[in-house]
């Protein structure tokens, strides 16, 4: 069975993630600018590219890994839910990362796909857990083991403040900060559906378990949590709150090349491909110190 304390390489990833953006922050304060500069071009729209984003950013300044996008082709053969495939190139580690692009407040850690958990949690017979044995043997089950893979590296914006952060839930704390499994009913701020709340010693929401019916949609079923109401149980791995600007001249660069050929996208790459040597070459990417 699968422990949730042990670690993860994608615990040393982000560990290593985050010494780098504390070295060389002006880089990932480049790189999310752009990715939330996108949502100019469509809501959706930065989701999308903050994959490809991220993926060239691991690519260009960790040596120590490297990443590809997964894709959207590969979308009905992947076996999980990641979007890109991470390899830790000293043991060759493979980590599958879910990038989540959302605005603080309500964030989808898993889709449950299977549809396991919910019926899980109505089966236990009780709207209530307390018990902390019981909340140990339930985070055991099967059901819940996928929770332990669950690498997911959330980039939060605050649009009206223009404002990001890279921040990341800390999953594997669940077994032991949980201390009340409740059953809350539809009806409360409009909800259509009960979930189950985790919430831990002092009363504060953990994260939730959503209605996973046949009348569920894709929001409203899976695991969540909150980067607003659960902010104590995420870390950052940016400088707390970042301050960004949108990148006209990149939207400009975007209308541009889809009105151009190939050949002069390779002469644009150019000086491109030069900046972001320099780039990598400039950097502070001793993340064993």
């Amino acid at each position: 069975m699968t422990d949730l304390k042990k670690k993860s390489p994608f615990e040393q990833f982000i560990l290593d993630l985050q010494k780098f953006a504390g070295k060389n922050q002006n880089l990932l304060e480049n790189t999310l600018s752009n990715i939330f500069t996108m949502r100019l071009l469509g809501n959706k729209t930065h989701g999308d590219l903050a994959e490809i984003g991220i993926t060239e950013f691991i690519n260009q300044f960790l040596p120590e890994y490297k990443a590809q996008h997964v894709g959207k082709d590969l979308f009905r053969a992947k076996t999980s839910e990641e979007d890109i495939l991470v390899t830790r190139l000293d043991d060759m580690s493979e980590i599958k990362v879910s990038l989540k692009a959302y605005g603080v407040g309500p964030l989808q850690l898993s889709t449950d796909k299977d549809g396991v958990l919910f019926p899980l949690l109505e089966s236990l017979g009780d709207t209530k857990i307390e018990d902390a044995d019981e909340i140990e043997a339930l985070l055991q089950r099967p059901e819940f083991a996928h929770l332990a893979g669950l690498n997911v590296l959330p980039l939060i914006y605050q649009e009206e403040a223009k404002q990001c952060a890279i921040m990341v839930f800390d999953i594997s704390a669940l077994p032991e900060r949980t201390c009340v499994i409740e059953r809350v009913e539809p009806g409360l701020r409009g909800r259509k559906h009960p979930v189950w709340q985790f919430l831990d010693s002092e009363g504060n929401y953990i994260c939730e378990v959503r209605y996973g019916g046949k009348s569920a949609n894709a929001l409203q079923r899976g695991l969540w949590t909150d980067s607003r109401k659960a902010a104590k149980h995420f870390r950052f791995i940016t400088d707390q709150w970042i301050t960004y600007d949108h990148n006209l001249v990149l939207t400009e660069l975007f209308a541009k090349a889809l009105n151009s050929t190939v050949e002069a996208h390779q002469l644009a790459l150019q000086p491109i491909n030069t900046e972001l040597q320099k780039f990598a070459y400039e950097a502070d990417s001793d993340i064993d110190e």
